[in-house]
């Protein structure tokens, strides 16, 4: 078996290096690199300015998917709220010459914040080059007219898709399956009109990897150049023990699994993509404790964005001191010195970085 670079990152990363900062932040945003190389070479448990982050900017929700940590236990108990505006920009100032990309996605829905075309200006107005990301779930009316208006300033849109048809809906709870195909449509039209790269993002769990290679089908009827499956992750699924990830070890899934790439070789039109079930599971495959921070709505540095619960574990908030002062805390230090210790925190239990062992497979895939 081999591992094949996802075309999608090629093309992000082509596409920053187009239009990286002039003047002094070329300056400032090479030594950042620079910086960041060093403290990695010399196991430094400090961080440089981030290459990626992901803002919250809601963590409200029209649906309720038995594949989202919010619908457990610690979203039960979690405080909800859209961020400020104000505060938010505070952040993307601190960040602005150094970052290449911001992903505006969370728990929530993303298309039910109203203020995401100015978020998104305020962004491009610190470099066109950064890039910009969002995660829908296709359920929101005029969706694709809103997306339209972000035109020029949104790279990348993901379509949260957890099956086909029935299936779909018995994963994604309040759903109208026929409504999310249409607005898919809707909004794929829209994206390939307005060069925004679309990707279709399906969930594995029991009830629905039969359809993986039914949604690669869906995604070649309707123009979608990108399939990414992840196995569900467990660590904030609370009714759940780590021996579901059983799932993925037996031949059902591996053999549905090959079904969907080879439709997607087939098509030459779809490229699929799967998260990295191959490498040996524990803390050390886990690069979240160094890049693609996740910012809550109320601005807590949480650990990840399988667990983003600020009652369960926070770095402090950026909000009220700094972004790097919340990255470089004593507390994160400890977290990424067990890093390095490949020791995993009580936090991190049942993900599926430490508890999915490796899964066997004897075809081609490629990762995301």
């Amino acid at each position: 078996m081999s591992y094949k670079l996802n075309k999608r990152r090629i093309k992000k990363i082509v596409n920053r290096v187009k239009k990286l900062p002039g003047g002094f932040n070329f300056f400032r945003y090479t030594f950042n690199k620079l910086h960041g190389f060093w403290l990695k070479s010399v196991k430094s448990t400090k961080v440089p300015y981030p290459s990626s982050i992901m803002l919250e900017v809601t963590n409200h929700c029209n649906l309720a998917c038995i594949t989202c940590p919010r619908e457990y236990a610690f979203g039960a108990a979690m405080a909800k709220g859209t961020i400020d505006m104000g505060k938010m920009k505070k952040v993307i100032d601190e960040a602005g010459p150094y970052i290449d990309s911001i992903g505006l996605t969370g728990l929530g829905e993303t298309l039910l914040y109203k203020k995401l075309e100015e978020t998104l200006r305020y962004i491009k107005s610190k470099n066109k080059g950064i890039q910009t990301f969002i995660s829908t779930n296709a359920h929101i009316p005029g969706a694709e007219s809103y997306i339209e208006r972000l035109a020029g300033l949104l790279d990348t849109v993901q379509i949260s898709i957890d099956g086909v048809g029935k299936t779909y809906e018995t994963v994604r709870l309040q759903s109208d399956y026929d409504f999310f195909a249409d607005m898919s449509k809707k909004i794929v039209g829209v994206c390939k009109k307005n060069n925004i790269a679309v990707m279709f993002n399906f969930v594995a769990v029991k009830e629905n990897y039969t359809t993986m290679k039914d949604v690669v089908k869906l995604a070649i009827e309707t123009g979608v150049s990108y399939v990414n499956i992840t196995p569900v992750n467990i660590g904030s699924i609370t009714t759940s023990d780590s021996s579901y990830y059983d799932l993925f070890y037996g031949d059902n899934f591996k053999n549905e699994l090959k079904q969907a790439f080879d439709l997607s070789k087939q098509s030459g039109s779809v490229e699929l993509s799967i998260w990295d079930v191959k490498k040996k599971n524990g803390f050390k495959k886990c690069h979240l404790p160094w890049n693609h921070f996740y910012i809550s709505w109320d601005g807590y540095m949480t650990p990840c964005c399988a667990k983003p619960f600020p009652k369960e574990l926070n770095f402090g908030n950026v909000f009220d001191t700094s972004l790097m002062q919340c990255l470089n805390s004593k507390e994160y230090r400890a977290f990424r010195k067990m890093w390095y210790k490949n020791e995993t925190p009580e936090f991190c239990k049942k993900c599926h970085v430490i508890d999915l062992k490796p899964v066997e497979i004897d075809f081609d895939i490629s990762y995301n």
